[in-house]
């Protein structure tokens, strides 16, 4: 039972440090947030078992491992975050360098709520029960952040007239 559920994390280790970056912004506190997590998910493996939904599980556990993190150490919430440029399999030309850049610092500016919900949808591809589920708020909160922050990215997006079309971030995997 305990190989099975080792087998199950580590399925999803790629998901959980693409999450992680996004949010903190430096691959190696990702790290250090991924570890944290699965560590704390190790010291629970027996009861991981009964778990319906490990992957929106282990979400909410990053989730509070990283809010833990914030209470202990509070900072200005200044996130660099490099949520699509790693997903591109051609280097962009300049233009879409500076698009990206943009991308980058108006979703690090989104208020953390937003920017979480935004993250697990449009990023990890999480249903909206299941990101509810990992950040433990109602279904219609999901929906109501995400519809904010798409709306702010909209918004200061075209006012800077840098993209066209509204911002979707979505992973094909």
């Amino acid at each position: 039972m305990e190989e099975r559920i080792k087998g199950e994390l580590t399925r999803h280790v790629a998901s959980l440090r693409r999450y992680a970056h996004a949010l903190t912004g430096n691959a190696q506190e990702a790290d250090d947030l991924v570890h944290d997590c699965l560590a704390r998910a190790l010291t629970k493996i027996s009861l991981l078992g009964n778990v319906k939904n490990l992957r929106a599980y282990l979400f909410r556990m990053q989730h509070n491992v990283y809010m833990d993190k914030l209470r202990a150490a509070p900072k200005a919430n200044m996130v660099e975050i490099s949520v699509v440029e790693h997903l591109l399999i051609t280097q962009p030309n300049q233009e879409k360098r500076e698009e990206l850049r943009d991308l980058e610092t108006a979703v690090a500016a989104l208020p953390l709520e937003q920017r979480e919900v935004l993250l697990m949808v449009g990023l990890e591809g999480l249903s909206y029960n299941e990101t509810a589920e990992a950040l433990t708020i109602p279904v219609g909160t999901v929906m109501s952040r995400l519809s904010r922050a798409r709306e702010t990215l909209r918004r200061n997006l075209s006012e800077e007239k840098v993209l066209e079309e509204p911002v979707k971030l979505r992973v094909v995997k």
